[in-house]
């Protein structure tokens, strides 16, 4: 699958950071992770904490798929806001998720501690109103949450515009992270494999067998990889195994500045910010003071439709900026294009899929990639380990 185009900044910045091999023999193992990009990475390290013997395959040279084209925004809101969220899977299940990613936040802060990778940096996240119409559904979003226990201030007109922006009204959330997915999953495929995880990328997989008590994998060399559990963490990939039909692709865009030599914060400690609009807008500053702004979507999986649109996209994403924050001068460097998946609650899927037994699936959906991706590491750790984990019933494929 065409997951992306154009030059993703991550992918300039750190080119090909370390070299893995490519599997040449037949193997045998507990667990094989399929996908070694920030989702295969996180749950190889969970599962290398756990001591269950692992080994991650990857077609591509690892990071090349969807985690080099990431934004990299954590944030704990979802796709669907809370207030939709609850009466589409009810309060319990609403509030659980939005906690869960949440906490995922601290969780990614302390494991880039403990591997030593300093591209993470704490935010604030600022949800403002396009138009005065969008207060009312702001207002009902902020009471929700407020209620719900998460650290939320309103900001009126007058506070938003003398802070930030010029915008009717605005949530700011002070539970928010920046990082380098791309270069997040290379510093952990290197601790992991220290930990004795085996990391194979440019290894195509061409037929799965599923079997009663294990799975079997064959590449494109011949090769056999035995396994007593698969877990599946190739994202958008997979979905032609699943015979219902559980999101939606679409095509998202991203464009980043050049450099910007001023020091100072472009507004308020740089937080995260984005918007009401759908599709929504959406912008970050880079540790090396450069400006992000991605959004723009196109509700429909088609790469050659989406890569021609990449120049217009890019101008009109600029102009989004500079119309915001007239004071800066935007001019893009690189621009790109991915796969965007929506589902029609906005939350990943993770666990078990009866019609492919010794399975599992790490699919991280949406806007909260990265943090759905800890969650589903969590989870599926946890049941290899033959535990209850209630939280899976929420992201089952079950609910579909």
């Amino acid at each position: 699958m065409d997951l992306k185009s154009g030059l993703p900044y991550w992918l300039i910045k750190d080119g090909l950071p370390f070299n893995y091999p490519t599997l040449t023999q037949s193997i045998t193992t507990r667990v094989v992770v399929l996908g070694a990009g920030i989702s295969g990475a996180l749950m190889a390290y969970h599962l290398g904490k756990a001591g269950i013997e692992t080994v991650v395959i990857d077609k591509r040279s690892i990071g090349l798929g969807s985690t080099c084209a990431s934004t990299s925004l954590l944030q704990y809101e979802i796709d669907k806001p809370l207030s939709e969220l609850i009466e589409k899977r009810g309060y319990k299940d609403a509030v659980r998720s939005y906690r869960l990613c949440s906490a995922s936040i601290d969780k990614l802060g302390a494991i880039a501690k403990h591997i030593g990778y300093k591209d993470f940096e704490y935010k604030n996240s600022l949800f403002y109103a396009v138009h005065k119409k969008d207060v009312e559904f702001l207002d009902r979003e902020f009471s929700v949450r407020k209620k719900a226990g998460f650290e939320v201030e309103w900001l009126n007109e007058k506070e938003i515009s003398n802070n930030y922006l010029k915008a009717p009204a605005a949530i700011l959330s002070h539970q928010a992270a920046q990082t380098n997915a791309y270069g997040f999953a290379h510093a952990l495929h290197q601790f992991n494999v220290k930990k004795g995880i085996d990391v194979y990328d440019r290894t195509e997989i061409i037929d799965i067998r599923h079997q009663p008590r294990s799975v079997e994998l064959i590449t494109s060399d011949g090769i056999k990889i035995k396994c007593k559990k698969l877990v599946y963490a190739t994202g958008y990939e997979v979905v032609n195994m699943i015979d219902k039909k559980i999101v939606d692709l679409q095509s998202t865009y991203a464009v980043i500045s050049e450099l910007f030599c001023n020091p100072d914060p472009f507004w308020p400690a740089n937080a995260l910010i984005w918007n009401t609009a759908d599709p929504y807008l959406y912008m970050r500053v880079t540790a090396d003071n450069r400006i992000i702004v991605g959004g723009r979507d196109e509700k429909f999986y088609n790469p050659k439709r989406r890569d021609k649109l990449i120049k217009n996209k890019t101008r009109q994403l600029a102009g989004d900026f500079t119309k915001l924050f007239p004071q800066h001068v935007f001019k893009p460097e690189f621009s790109w294009t991915g796969t965007f998946g929506a589902t029609e609650d906005g939350l990943p899927f993770i666990g078990t899929y009866k019609k492919l037994p010794n399975s599992y699936f790490s699919l991280g959906f949406g806007g909260n990639g990265i943090t759905f991706s800890l969650i589903a590491a969590e989870i599926i750790t946890s049941l290899l380990q033959g535990k209850n984990n209630q939280d899976s019933k929420i992201f089952s494929f079950d609910r579909v």
